[in-house]
């Protein structure tokens, strides 16, 4: 089924800024995202496969520590620690590494999780965040030229973080629910999802049908839109509900990789037409994480737009 969803080959070494072919895959991604809101980057032989094993290898280490150490995994800003032991998402777990490619935060997560210091976690964790935000920043690149507003590309990244969630899905072992995680449009700008051979993600199109995403193969990454995104973009690009369900008797883990502006994002004068008016006031990116954690937040239809919609 997810054969509609395109899949994009970034293995190409003509895959630079100002070719041919890049110029027709910054078409091709945007059209993906204002149809379907993601799609499927193939890295094939340029997939880091030893830092893959890596870091899966370490995320069972991870969540195999006891519940009481996972939970000191706070941050101020909100949705970005540890979520589990939630009685209607036996399934689900997962933590947070805010600013995950400063080495120096990935440490000070390791030490809290590893207080006797576990050199390995925090570099393979690091080097896998470097990566993540280099094809974010490259993809993202690619979005702000298609639709002929470069300019405003520099000044996004240089206020750009990353957060990094690990996130486990226990196999359903015959449990009454297979629910991994709730259906829901994710925050950030753009998210980058990646996973060992378990599948379980369900993407929602705009006319609601839902697509079982296979994410198999190591070189397969999804990219999905934000909510910041789809307001960013005055709605042209399509931030997708999807939800997780599991199956199977392997434990599933995933990483997630969302970008979050720490300044203020408003729709370029460029994306304002007849066709298209503007829909969004400048809203604070961190602000939308504050909002959406209160009762009116949670409760809306769509958080972005009750947060800063016209």
């Amino acid at each position: 089924m997810s054969s509609k969803i395109p899949t994009l080959d970034f293995s190409r070494e003509d895959l630079k800024p100002g070719t041919k072919y890049w110029k027709s895959t910054s078409k091709n991604i945007r059209q993906a995202l204002e149809e379907y809101g993601c799609f499927i980057i193939d890295l094939q032989d340029k997939t880091p496969l030893d830092l893959l094993d890596q870091v899966f290898g370490s995320l069972v280490e991870l969540f195999d520590l006891p519940t009481q150490t996972k939970m000191r995994n706070k941050y101020d800003k909100p949705l970005n620690g540890y979520v589990g032991q939630i009685p209607a998402l036996p399934l689900h777990e997962s933590l947070g590494i805010d600013n995950a490619t400063s080495l120096e935060a990935t440490r000070s997560f390791t030490g809290l999780m590893w207080p006797q210091g576990n050199k390995h976690f925090s570099e393979c964790v690091h080097k896998y965040a470097e990566f993540a935000a280099k094809l974010d920043q490259m993809v993202t690149r690619m979005v702000f030229e298609s639709y002929n507003v470069e300019k405003h590309y520099k000044p996004y990244i240089e206020s750009t973080t990353y957060l990094l969630r690990v996130l486990k899905n226990s196999a359903p072992n015959n449990d009454k629910s297979n629910l991994g995680f709730v259906t829901h449009t994710d925050k950030s700008f753009t998210t980058i999802l990646h996973q060992n051979q378990v599948n379980g993600l369900e993407m929602e199109t705009r006319e609601g049908e839902r697509i079982n995403i296979n994410l198999s193969s190591p070189s397969l990454f999804m990219i999905v839109a934000g909510d910041a995104l789809m307001a960013w973009s005055n709605d042209r690009v399509w931030s997708p509900r999807h939800q997780v369900l599991v199956s199977g008797d392997t434990d599933r883990y995933s990483l997630g990789m969302f970008s979050f502006n720490n300044g203020t994002l408003q729709v370029p004068e460029e994306l304002i037409d007849h066709q298209h008016p503007l829909m969004y006031k400048p809203f604070h990116h961190i602000g939308l994480l504050r909002f959406y954690r209160t009762d009116i937040g949670y409760k809306s239809v769509c958080p972005i737009k009750a947060y800063c919609g016209i």
